[in-house]
């Protein structure tokens, strides 16, 4: 099972969109959890493999791997076939390259982006389902303003490393090898600061509070991230800011429970509207008021269903449905009439009233009967 393709395993086709795979993966994942199949090995292998699967399909760079590579992509801290032999070019052209004519590794060591941060975002359903404009407030490096990220005193600038000559790394001779390393004395940059920055001491960052304005948009879900490129932590010295990643995250709802686009909710009703029928009114997020039809004899568990009065469609168009499970309450409290009415409805029960309590009591009868 564990060698299975990963869309064979979520019972997909190789072209299906993120919607799908997801859909997908939540139904196999209902079927074949551990808690409904309590001591079944195979279901547990099962749901362990899907999850697997899920986690690469659902993320875009993972998948474009597999689709290229196959499992051996994320085997041995591989990228795909040809990563053991590119990363074996790399190594010989760094030992080698001084005798080669330099290669990628003659010049200044790149300018490393800032790290990408993540910030943890609560919002509400109705948030979810309208979508809004949320402020948040972020503790983050940001470039240096006195200096504008170089890292140096205004008016002065940075030298070239006289340790690397400016390369940002060092080589070595160690027998037949040639070993490069990051310069000790500017520790790859390729240049030196001989009067800091009093603001950032040379360092071309300040720790610092940011506000920003978020849109979040309508149909998000649980777990539903948002990039904000440019909006993490500078890079040093004047390198790239990293990005900025907002990870939604969605309040227990009172009365509804959500599904994708799918909403559910419990309502009960009186035993008389169940027997007799009737239309119950069911307050929509939407902010409209959905009249739900009770068909005469439902039963306590049964599902209605109203089309398109569920959670929107992310960045698209239409929205879902909402489901209302019906639970038949039995009244506590009688008055004495209430009370004498029900005595007349029971004396003039035949049995075929509740035809699945009077099979069950015949089953009873024949079964112990019989002894």
């Amino acid at each position: 099972m564990l060698d299975t393709d990963y869309y064979e395993l979520l019972e997909v086709e190789r072209t299906a969109d993120e919607k799908t795979i997801k859909s997908s993966y939540r139904r196999l994942a209902m079927r074949w959890h551990p808690d409904k199949n309590p001591g079944c090995a195979d279901s547990e292998a099962r749901f362990k493999a899907i999850s697997e699967a899920y986690d690469c399909l659902k993320d875009p760079q993972k998948r474009a791997l597999y689709d290229r590579h196959g499992k051996a992509a994320f085997q041995n801290g591989g990228g795909g076939g040809q990563q053991g032999f590119e990363g074996f070019s790399d190594i010989f052209e760094n030992i080698f390259g001084e005798f080669m004519g330099g290669g990628r590794g003659g010049g200044r060591q790149q300018q490393r982006r800032g790290a990408d941060l993540r910030y943890d975002l609560e919002i509400t359903l109705e948030d979810a389902f309208h979508g809004k404009q949320a402020t948040i407030t972020v503790d983050v490096a940001a470039q240096c303003e006195a200096c504008d990220g170089s890292g140096a005193k205004p008016g002065t600038g940075a030298k070239t490393c006289t340790t690397c000559a400016g390369h940002g790394k060092v080589r070595a001779q160690q027998g037949f090898f040639v070993v490069e390393r990051a310069c000790p004395s500017c520790h790859g940059a390729g240049q030196v600061i001989s009067d800091p920055c009093a603001e950032c001491r040379g360092a071309g960052r300040v720790d610092k509070e940011k506000t920003l304005d978020v849109r979040i948009p309508a149909g998000v879900d649980e777990g539903t991230r948002i990039r904000l490129s440019g909006e993490g932590e500078a890079g040093a010295r004047g390198a790239p800011p990293g990005d900025l990643y907002i990870f939604l995250h969605v309040k227990r709802h009172g009365l509804f429970e959500r599904d994708g686009t799918t909403l559910f909710a419990r309502a009960p009703i009186s035993f008389t509207t169940a027997a007799l029928g009737g239309e119950i009114e069911v307050p929509g997020l939407d902010g409209e008021t959905h009249a739900i039809r009770i068909p005469p004899g439902i039963q306590s568990g049964k599902q209605l269903r109203q089309r398109g009065a569920g959670m929107p469609v992310l960045n698209g168009r239409g929205t879902g449905d909402l489901v209302i499970q019906v639970e038949v309450e039995t009244p506590t409290k009688l008055s004495a009439r209430q009370k004498e009415l029900l005595e007349e409805f029971r004396a003039t029960e035949t049995g075929e009233e509740c035809p699945q309590s009077a099979g069950f009591f015949s089953k009873l009868k024949g079964v112990f009967g019989a002894e």
